[in-house]
C-alpha cells in the first residue's frame, strides 16, 4: 500500500515523526505573551517608584522599571499612572548587601556577591493590601575591578539582573497565588 506515492514504511515513519514533533511542541511549556491579569481581574495598575532604603541610588529605578517591564511583557494588565489607578503596586528595597566570594590574597577581593531584599504590595484605592510579599530576595555575583568606574558598572549590572529576577518572581506569584 502506498500513501501519496510514498512507500508504506516511509509513510508510517513520516507520520510518526510528524506526530512526535507535534506532541513535543504542544507540551513544551511555551505560551503566548499576555497570559492573564496580575491579580484577580486587575486590568490596570499603577507602579510607584520603589522606596529605596539603601545607598545604591539607581536601585529604585532598576526595580521599578523591571517590574513595569515584566507586567507589560507577561500579563494582560496595563500599567498606568499611579495617580489614576484603582490598584497600585508599592515596593521597598530594604537592603542591598555585599559579601566576598573569592580573593586572590588576604587584601584583594576578586569576586563579590550582591543580595537585595524587597517588600512588594498590591493596594486598592483605600490602601488596603490585596497581595503582598515580604523579604523577597535574590543574589548575583560580579567580578571586582580595580578601576572604580568599571567596578561601579559591574555593581549596577548585578543589581539590574537582581531587579529583573525579582520582578519575574513577583509577577509570577501574583498571577498564580491569587
Amino acid at each position: 500500500m502506498k500513501l501519496s506515492g510514498i512507500k508504506s514504511d516511509n509513510g508510517k515513519k513520516s507520520l510518526c515523526i510528524l506526530a512526535g514533533v507535534l506532541l513535543l511542541f504542544s507540551g513544551c511549556g511555551y505560551r503566548l505573551e499576555g497570559g492573564g491579569y496580575i491579580y484577580q481581574g486587575v486590568t490596570r495598575v499603577g507602579v510607584e517608584v520603589f522606596e529605596n532604603k539603601t545607598s545604591q541610588t539607581r536601585a529604585a529605578i532598576d526595580f521599578t522599571n523591571g517590574l513595569i517591564r515584566e507586567i507589560q511583557e507577561k500579563s494582560d494588565t496595563k500599567v498606568v499612572d499611579p495617580a489614576n489607578a484603582a490598584r497600585r503596586i508599592k515596593g521597598k528595597i530594604k537592603a542591598i548587601t555585599f559579601s566576598v566570594l573569592s580573593r586572590s590574597s588576604t587584601e584583594t577581593v576578586v569576586e563579590r556577591n550582591v543580595t537585595a531584599v524587597v517588600d512588594v504590595q498590591l493596594l486598592d484605592t483605600d490602601d488596603d493590601i490585596l497581595w503582598s510579599v515580604s523579604n523577597f530576595s535574590s543574589s548575583e555575583s560580579y567580578m571586582v575591578d580595580e578601576d572604580k568606574i568599571n567596578d561601579e558598572a559591574s555593581i549596577n549590572e548585578a543589581i539590574e539582573i537582581i531587579a529583573q529576577r525579582i520582578a519575574e518572581r513577583v509577577v509570577s506569584q501574583m498571577m498564580v497565588n491569587f
